[in-house]
């Protein structure tokens, strides 16, 4: 199949009633594109589909007599009518006159219309006389701008012409209105994706940085100069050949996502779901191998979007100035090189750039002077220019460079405005190449939000937030920050704490590495290098301890305080970790993690000042947290005898995980429930939802006699209520009764909303637990995205003293896998202690302290039995959740 056989195709219909030939014709379009991808350029390809529209829809309105009506025009509108046409785009139509139509040439129009939906063309369609055309253009800035690109496809020359006219007339919108409200208009649409491209599903045409961003160019100059070839623009200066050439390269790199995309989808569809995103790469030649590929096609995508937003920036930046007349109103001359124009650096000759050493000396002047609100376009272009100019060196291999690096990581005001410069327009990636290799890096996953360069610069600004009179949110991590005699160091951790990523091998310890080897050309003293590598190194290290282990365990504080090594080193990673998690992803950072990394951070501060004595530090915990909570149940009233049995019931572990508010809270329900539920019904459970005293979340404190399952009906009706079991304190009173401790968040991590929402999962966990032995009927499904992420599920088994059994568990976060993990329990006489439950985007990261129905440790046998019960219980699943 070619255009040419699809041509002489249409020319053979001979009538409108044949729809069969009709839609074949259309249908082998299809066909044609398909086959032609991937061999044949793709600016010839979306050129040839709006030719064979072209032909398609001069044919039909040639067979329905509509031309020989002198008094109508067919227009194409928009993007088609720019002549460009991706596979399933739509065809925007413009059926214009000169007055009202005739009831006979409206009925044709009609069946014209009807026929292009009937053979499945994605058609958008307008019929009005010129007057009503105008009118609308005047008062729409979308109308207006489609009939900037519109041209005549058939019918009468003079209905367009006058039409021409009169859009372009002196009434009609003036190039400088119009530019304001394109301009407005792409800020809107940015705010809407948050400013950045980087989303874990981009939109190939709306993004930042994407083809809107390009077609923006186009409009604006059509309106302004009436010329309609986008090379015109270096003809009046605003643009050179070399950018105009690269605006055209990125434009064919996103043309060619973008139409891989709609034959993937067989639909206009813009987005690049997860679902579409191992076709869509393979498609485009990255290979079939899955994630691999497609982090290598988002790493290309990536940068072919930062050098549609340079160029984008700068082209409007200069339009605003010429098209608004805006004149300088503050001129301020920083040195020789550079002055400040409204706020906008501005370089005072053409060659400011005449050296790296002279980049970097810019990003100081811009440290110094805090006015700098962003580049003027000629610094934008001097800049992109010196960079290519010096592409064949890494910066960091000249001496003069170094010693200049340096100097701007201690400036004070180097990573307020100067850092986001120097990421922005690739500074850093022509300084370090292991910079350069992270660049537009993406990870296939629902964790990482931002490519790892991106991930990392918002890791630095929050840092750089710490220092701030404006931080309020983190007042610890501010006094840490502010009290560093060499702020430089953490910087630099933090610029390389993922710069090893996908490297054979741990990045953590490769990341180690490279930053030792920084350390060294950099001259920094060897305790400073060896501070800053193990900080890199051990980036993950609180986070993994802090929402994977037990926290309150003296062993586990052992450890990690032994690995912290002293007071400074636990206060950078805290720091480094509080960041790191902030910037990973917006939706992490909650109350929650706050309180998880705030404990483990005090627990350890703790076990330093006892010289790593962490019996000694867990038994002053405890005492201090009965010690307080007697007084709060003094201060209420509480029956202190009924309190003394009780505590007495309890471990000293129970007091150590527990606030004494929460104890006092526990203490004051239990006591109620023992004198007004359970003697009416000793199989009572007493269930109780508080968001007052726990860390982070909503506690719910279930308390009565044991029974099966318990704990996998309750995690299967709050799952179905879209709330997560964060963690999970099981105790087992020594006189039989069970003692549960859940603390749930809304599904997204946020805490919930309302004490209506509070009291509803309250009666919903009643009502289940009524039903002893009934399993709840969970209905949600796997999220869309998750179906395309492969996560093998694996269980790992460590036994620690004589009575636990520690289990890691990795698996896809499916609906109603608690429950499941805990029906597997149940059915291997396994008891649950302790639960701590981790999302890692679409991986659940859980942990589990469990013993066997003695009370001991798993023997091998047991710990065989229950991982193939639980492998069994979560193919279930998986296969409930397949659609």
């Amino acid at each position: 199949m070619s255009l040419q056989k699809l041509t002489e195709q249409i020319e053979s219909i001979t009538t409108v009633d044949d729809i069969a030939a009709i839609r074949q014709c259309v249908t082998d379009s299809y066909l044609w594109l398909d086959e032609a991808f991937g061999t044949t350029p793709v600016n010839r390809l979306v050129l040839g589909r709006a030719h064979f529209v072209d032909a398609l829809l001069f044919r039909l309105w040639h067979l329905f007599q509509l031309d020989q009506d002198k008094d109508i025009a067919l227009c194409a509108v928009g993007g088609y009518g720019r002549g460009h046409l991706q596979p399933y785009s739509d065809i925007d139509l413009l059926i214009v006159s000169r007055k009202t139509l005739a009831s006979r040439t409206q009925e044709k129009v009609g069946q014209f219309i009807t026929l292009l939906w009937d053979i499945r063309l994605d058609v958008g369609q307008s019929v009005r006389t010129i007057k009503e055309t105008v009118k609308l253009a005047k008062d729409d800035i979308t109308i207006a701008t489609n009939l900037v690109e519109s041209r005549l496809l058939t019918g009468s020359i003079e209905i367009f012409e006058k039409l021409w006219e009169e859009v372009n007339g002196r009434h009609s919108w003036s190039s400088k209105d119009f530019f304001v409200a394109k301009y407005e208009e792409q800020k809107t649409r940015h705010a809407k994706f948050n400013g950045t491209s980087y989303n874990l599903e981009p939109n190939v045409k709306e993004n930042p940085g994407c083809l809107r961003d390009i077609q923006s160019i186009g409009w604006v100059a059509k309106k302004h100069f009436k010329e309609y070839d986008g090379f015109s623009l270096v003809g009046h200066g605003y643009f050179t050949e070399q950018e105009h050439s690269e605006l055209i390269d990125c434009r064919i790199d996103l043309w060619r996502m973008r139409f891989a995309l709609h034959l993937t989808a067989g639909r206009s569809e813009n987005r690049l779901l997860f679902d579409y995103q191992p076709d869509v790469a393979a498609r485009l030649g990255y290979g079939e191998e899955g994630k691999n590929s497609v982090e290598a096609m988002m790493r290309d995508f990536f940068r072919v979007v930062r050098r549609v937003t340079e160029l984008n920036k700068m082209l409007l930046q200069r339009f605003r100035y010429d098209m608004l007349n805006q004149t300088v109103k503050n001129h301020t001359p920083i040195n020789h090189n550079f002055s400040l124009l409204d706020g906008m650096i501005s370089p005072q000759h053409d060659d400011v750039f005449a050296t790296p050493e002279a980049i970097l000396d810019f990003l100081y002047i811009i440290a110094e002077t805090r006015e700098t609100q962003g580049l003027d376009t000629d610094c934008i272009r001097q800049l992109r220019n010196a960079r290519r100019k010096f592409e064949s060196q890494y910066y960091v291999e000249r001496p003069a460079c170094r010693k200049r690096l340096m100097q701007l990581f201690r400036h004070p005001h180097f990573f307020d405005f100067a850092w986001d410069v120097m990421h922005e327009y690739g500074i850093l990636q022509s300084y370090l190449p292991e910079w350069d290799k992270i660049v537009g890096m993406m990870q296939f996953d629902l964790f990482h939000a931002y490519t790892v360069d991106e991930h990392t610069h918002r890791l630095v600004k929050h840092v750089n937030h710490y220092f701030s009179a404006q931080n309020t949110e983190f007042p610890r991590c501010g006094r840490i920050v502010r009290n560093l005699d060499k702020p430089e160091l953490l910087y630099i951790a933090a610029i390389f704490h993922d710069i090893a990523k996908g490297r054979n091998g741990d990045h953590s310890k490769l990341g180690a590495a490279d930053v030792k080897t920084f350390c060294e050309q950099h001259d920094l003293e060897k305790s400073d290098a060896e501070l800053i590598s193990w900080l890199v190194e051990n980036h993950l290290l609180m986070s993994v301890v802090a929402q994977r282990r037990d926290i309150y365990d003296p062993d586990v504080i052992s450890e990690f305080a032994t690995a912290m090594r002293s007071h400074n080193h636990l206060n950078l990673l805290y720091v480094l970790t509080l960041a790191d998690i902030r910037a990973t992803n917006d939706n992490l950072w909650n109350d929650w993690k706050a309180s998880l990394l705030r404990e483990l951070y005090l627990i350890s501060q703790k076990a330093l000042d006892n010289g790593l004595q962490c019996q000694a530090t867990i038994n002053e915990r405890v005492q201090s947290h009965m010690q307080h909570a007697r007084q709060l149940l003094i201060q209420s009233g509480s029956d202190l005898e009924k309190v003394d049995v009780l505590w007495n019931r309890l471990d000293d572990d129970y007091f150590v995980r527990f606030k004494p508010a929460q104890i006092a809270w526990h203490s004051r329900e239990i006591i109620k429930a023992e004198r007004e539920l359970f003697p009416a019904n000793e199989q009572a459970l007493l269930v109780k939802a508080n968001d007052e005293f726990a860390k982070g979340g909503t506690e719910i404190l279930i308390y009565g006699k044991d029974r099966k399952a318990l704990f996998a009906q309750v995690a299967s009706v709050l799952d179905s209520r879209n709330c997560s079991i964060h963690d999970a304190h099981i105790t087992v009173t020594r006189d039989g009764y069970v003692f549960d401790s859940l603390l749930v968040l809304e599904n997204n991590g946020s805490r919930l909303s309302t004490p209506e929402r509070i009291q509803s999962l309250e009666k919903a966990i009643i009502a289940q637990l009524e039903k002893p032995g009934r399993a709840h009927d969970n209905k949600r499904k796997l999220p869309r995205q998750m179906r395309q992420l492969d996560v093998p599920t694996k269980v790992r088994f460590f036994n620690f003293g004589e009575e636990n059994t520690l289990i890691e568990l990795e698996a896809l976060d499916a609906p109603g896998i608690l429950a499941k993990i805990g029906h597997a329990f149940v059915d291997t006489s396994v008891t649950l202690k302790l639960a701590k439950i981790a999302t890692i985007g679409e991986r659940a990261e859980d942990i589990f302290i469990v013993s066997n129905d003695a009370g001991k440790a798993l023997t091998q046998e047991q710990q065989v039995a229950l991982k193939k019960q639980i492998l069994f219980k979560l193919d279930q699943l998986e296969d409930i959740n397949i659609p």
